[in-house]
């Protein structure tokens, strides 16, 4: 996306907001130093990042007598973006809590964001569940961009089909076939309903012992499946558009839950699209698990995979080896990543 040109006023203000900004955290640093000078601070302890607003975090105490509790925590400046599922060391200050230090990561789940920028949505997962549902129509693209993320991210994914109880002779001719394919591949397909409860023994066992994430477009029912598995969290539910059929974001941050049975759960914001402009396009096959052995396998080392003799990809099609719509998938997301790619370019 081409960079919007700014005039010099323009360009003064945003250096001045920039300015103030590096002040405030500047001055905020210089505080938490004074405090820890001066032994405002109590002993380090572990935690666990459950939500983050903006400057500052909420913070599950891991240890000692207020285990269990939540504290409300400043961030020090030079520890990075911080998100839910962060482990971090922190310190009990007058007001609430300082985050001192974090631990590292062993997983996170990153996308970008309106600007491009590269963003973490949270740290330490197991694994991904990619929730659709009858309701809003489940695209089979969208589907891939979130198990590409998920492969690229080396955390296991999962797909859901919530609101089951909508099925009906009209979509699950569309619905199921879909869904088949993805089990073929060897994904793991979970069917559920709030409405009817069907599916959810089979969630609840999944998700013991894991800490997941939830994704979806809006709409699809995370916060209902939250609801539902978590008695007592009233999460806000969100109706469809009567006139486009999608959903409305109710979460507005991504936020850790502990379920009864063992586990956690994050709960994220709606994403309507997972955006990959990010990846590398070379790195874009390797998040498609069916296609990614063919590669290398073509008569030329050049080959577009469109009409080139000796393809190995239209080959394994042909063989029934590989799926023409996983393919059509794979090759519509590479011409988005190639376009986005050459329209920075030419902005330049």
């Amino acid at each position: 996306m081409a960079q919007r040109k700014v005039n010099r006023r323009q360009a003064w203000r945003i250096q001045k907001i920039q300015e103030e900004r590096t002040a405030r955290a500047q001055k905020r640093d210089e505080q938490i130093d004074s405090q820890l000078e001066g032994g405002d601070l109590g002993p380090e302890q572990h935690g666990l990042i459950i939500s983050h607003f903006g400057k500052q975090v909420d913070v599950e105490v891991l240890e000692g007598e207020l285990t269990g509790e939540i504290i409300r925590c400043h961030m020090r400046t030079h520890l990075g973006q911080l998100v839910t599922g962060d482990r971090v060391i922190w310190r009990k200050s007058p007001d609430a809590g300082v985050v001192v230090a974090v631990e590292d990561r062993d997983s996170e789940l990153k996308r970008p964001n309106n600007h491009g920028e590269l963003k973490p949505v949270a740290a330490n997962i197991d694994a991904i569940l990619i929730v659709i549902a009858v309701e809003p129509y489940a695209h089979a693209n969208l589907i891939d961009r979130y198990l590409v993320a998920s492969e690229l991210s080396d955390i296991e994914p999962v797909i859901v089909l919530n609101k089951t109880d909508l099925l009906n002779d009209n979509n699950r001719e569309r619905l199921i076939p879909l869904l088949d394919s993805y089990r073929e591949i060897g994904y793991r397909i979970i069917y559920a309903s709030t409405s009817d409860k069907s599916g959810l023994d089979e969630l609840k066992a999944f998700l013991a012992d894991r800490t997941t994430v939830f994704v979806g477009q809006s709409g699809v029912g995370k916060s209902s499946l939250v609801n539902t598995l978590l008695p007592g969290v009233d999460i806000k539910v969100g109706e469809l558009s009567e006139a486009t059929r999608k959903g409305r974001h109710t979460t507005t941050t991504a936020r850790l839950f502990h379920i009864p049975e063992g586990g956690n759960l994050i709960d994220s914001p709606g994403i309507r699209e997972f955006g990959l402009w990010h990846i590398e396009p070379t790195r874009l096959i390797d998040g498609f698990v069916d296609l990614r052995e063919v590669t290398g396998h073509c008569k030329f080392r050049d080959c577009q995979h469109e009409a080139e003799p000796g393809c190995a990809f239209h080959e394994a099609i042909d063989k029934g080896l590989v799926s023409e719509t996983r393919f059509l998938s794979y090759k519509q997301i590479l011409n988005s990543m190639l376009e986005s790619d050459f329209k920075a370019k030419e902005a330049r």
